[in-house]
């Protein structure tokens, strides 16, 4: 047979064409172009990937783990209902009701959607019967219902569309209440190494998830009222028989699309991991610039974002690869075939003998056959739709595993657990070995006013490195206490500590309560807002005024550090800038030292943070705080600030320290 073949269409080419027919041969050709492109691309992106390996990128080297299992299984299940108590409080709440209306308008929308296929069915068989009374009766209830139609429409967009941003503003709500509550979101980002990009998570996947639920909801409960009605409407029409292959139908090819969709959950966790990373790369940037122009690393930082982006690339492309291929099964599966059965199904009471159709008219059959042709279409399309939406339901799996791994890390955080690599050092260069287990929080911490006393406290870093295994000292109030030694002895891991920014791995810590102790670092932070608003940070503008303080009393603190004239300068308190850019680094030091005075707490930590400050307005700055009593704690290399202290803590950078009164043989040091 085949050689027959072959010398059939080797003399009749053109013979040949005509039975395939114009447009194969061009769906052919299209195809075998599409083939080559794909070719051509990947050839080009290994060739890019092999360059970009070359970098020696990587990027959350920390967060190689292996990855959750994504499925559609009683896991799902349970991280989307803990999610939903969150977005659907309570059965009265807004947006229980924006539900009920969506609902209310997919009712509708199926109404309209029958009335619609009755009425134009009665206008062409009207056309048909050249009956042009009742055309014209039937196309002016068209036209009058129009207006109801399209108000059904725009209602169930309309709900649609609030019901997805009132899920974002409760989910969104919900998380930065727990990632800004107390220090969270410093643990997250500086203890916690098990989310790497919150940013993202915060904005973006919400933002994803809550459409992907939102569309899931209408795709699935509106294809369900559709097949229900429509099941109904044929079985009366053309028996049950035909309804139930269909639904038969939806069955089988539901699972088995649902088996050849699994990988798009798992992919979609992935494009969110690796957009994360770019957008972190970007930051980083954007964060360290000053940094990277001194050391001209424009060239080194391109390659380190192009390889970011590249990595990015190289997924997305092969996942638009497995669309490409799942689009390709799912039209034929969900919608060609789908019409093949429902043309079967159609066909078989006008085609049998004993059907009640059999007696009737050619025009009743016609108007039954056009009625319940467009009904089974409709069928046909719900089941399509109902088929579909198991893609969106594997894409929402993804989303919820990020959503549900964000929750879980703030719960953990804020009870007071977190996971961390901890990194040993067995050589113990420069670092003290402890020789009992280092437990997070395992020390005590203790509220009391005007006392800061470490007692047996191990200095020990997040990544488990022990800088002092054991800390003993006591300072009251009216103890002025200058904290020197060389870089990464432990000072600045000292005041972490103290703040209760890292835990405290064993003894007792008794400290004053929050808002008692007050921290300035050397590169002050100024917040987006008014002048006002810089110097009392983080108070508003209604804490001031219930605290009884004035604009009058804050000029006063403007002129202790010499900062009078920014304040005349910009005419009025009110005056917003972007102060980081504004002001100089010594103005930003000078207006941390103002925001000190106004807040008056009983100690506050001083972190080199009048290094660019000349030494007699340090002075006179240091002379305030003794006047209205607030304890210093002073990182400093000056030797200038020995004169405003009356103890001394040293740390050597080997494990030792020690804790002394400054008196006349204390050797000072420093520039």
């Amino acid at each position: 047979m085949a050689p027959v073949l072959s010398k059939f269409v080797g003399k009749s080419p053109s013979l040949l064409s005509s039975l395939l027919g114009k447009p194969i041969a061009i769906t052919g050709g299209g195809l075998a172009l599409v083939l080559w492109l794909l070719s051509v691309h990947r050839t080009n992106q290994n060739r890019r990937a092999a360059a970009a390996e070359r970098v020696q990128y990587v990027i959350n080297e920390k967060n190689k783990r292996s990855a959750e299992k994504v499925a559609i299984d009683g896991t799902f299940i349970r991280r989307i209902a803990a999610i939903l108590r969150i977005i659907i409080p309570g059965v009265f709440s807004p947006e229980a009701g924006f539900m009920v209306l969506v609902a209310a308008a997919l009712v509708a929308r199926s109404s309209c959607d029958i009335w619609m296929i009755q009425n134009s069915t009665s206008i062409e068989s009207a056309i048909i019967g050249r009956n042009f009374p009742l055309f014209k009766s039937y196309l002016i209830q068209f036209i009058a219902a129009m207006p109801m139609i399209s108000m059904v429409n725009n209602v169930l967009k309309l709900g649609l569309d609030e019901l997805k941003l009132r899920f974002r503003t409760r989910l969104t709500r919900h998380l930065y209440d727990q990632y800004l509550k107390d220090f969270t979101y410093y643990k997250m980002n500086n203890l916690d190494n098990r989310i790497s990009n919150p940013d993202q998570l915060l904005t973006t996947d919400v933002e994803r998830f809550c459409s992907s639920i939102t569309e899931l909801y209408s795709n699935i409960s509106k294809p369900i009222l559709d097949i229900v009605i429509y099941v109904h409407r044929l079985a009366v029409t053309i028996g049950g028989q035909g309804p139930s292959i269909m639904v038969l139908y939806l069955f089988v090819s539901g699972v088995l699309l649902t088996h050849l969709r699994r990988p798009v959950s798992r992919m979609t966790v992935s494009e969110q991991q690796l957009e994360g990373e770019f957008r972190y790369v970007n930051s980083r940037l954007i964060t360290n610039a000053e940094e990277v122009a001194f050391y001209r690393g424009n060239v080194r930082e391109k390659a380190t974002m192009l390889t970011a982006f590249t990595r990015l690339v190289r997924h997305l492309r092969r996942f638009l690869e497995f669309r490409f291929t799942m689009g390709f099964v799912d039209n034929i599966i969900a919608k060609y075939i789908a019409t093949a059965v429902g043309f079967f199904v159609v066909s078989r009471p006008f085609f049998s003998t004993t059907h009640h159709l059999s007696g009737a008219g050619s025009s009743e059959r016609l108007e039954q056959y056009y009625k319940s042709g467009r009904m089974l279409v409709k069928l046909a399309e719900a089941i399509g739709r109902l088929v579909l939406a198991g893609r969106e339901l594997t894409r929402l799996a993804g989303f919820t595993l990020r959503v549900t791994e964000l929750i879980t890390v703030l719960q953990d955080l804020n009870n007071g657990r977190y996971q961390r690599t901890m990194v040993s050092n067995e050589n113990g260069e420069g670092k003290a070995l402890s020789r009992v287990p280092l437990i997070p929080g395992a020390g005590q911490i203790i509220n009391k006013d005007n006392v800061i006393h470490f007692e047996h406290v191990p200095l020990v870093t997040p990544n488990g490195d022990v800088l002092i295994e054991d800390m003993s000292f006591e300072v009251h109030s009216g103890m002025n206490v200058l904290v020197c030694g060389p870089n990464g002895c432990g000072k600045s891991s000292l005041f972490r500590v103290l703040g209760e920014l890292w835990p405290v791995f064993g003894g007792t810590l008794t400290k004053p309560g929050p808002g008692k102790l007050f921290y300035i670092p050397q590169r002050p932070y100024m917040t987006l807002g008014s002048l006002r608003d810089q110097v009392i940070y983080p108070d508003t503008y209604d804490d001031m005024v219930r605290k009884g303080i004035h604009d009058n009393d804050l000029l006063t603190y403007l002129d202790l550090v010499k900062l009078t004239y920014i304040q005349e300068r910009d005419g009025r308190w009110d005056a917003v800038a972007d102060w980081m850019d504004v002001l100089s680094g010594g103005e930003k030091q000078r207006i941390a030292m103002a925001r000190l005075f106004y807040h008056k707490p009983q100690f506050a930590i001083l972190d080199e943070c009048t290094s660019a400050v000349s030494v007699d307005v340090e002075g006179s700055m240091y002379q305030y705080c003794r006047q209205v009593g607030i304890t210093l704690f002073t990182v400093s290399h000056r030797r200038s600030l020995w004169q405003h202290h009356e103890f001394y803590l040293h740390m050597d950078g080997r494990g030792n320290y020690e804790f002394k009164p400054i008196d006349l043989d204390t050797i000072e040091f420093g520039s």
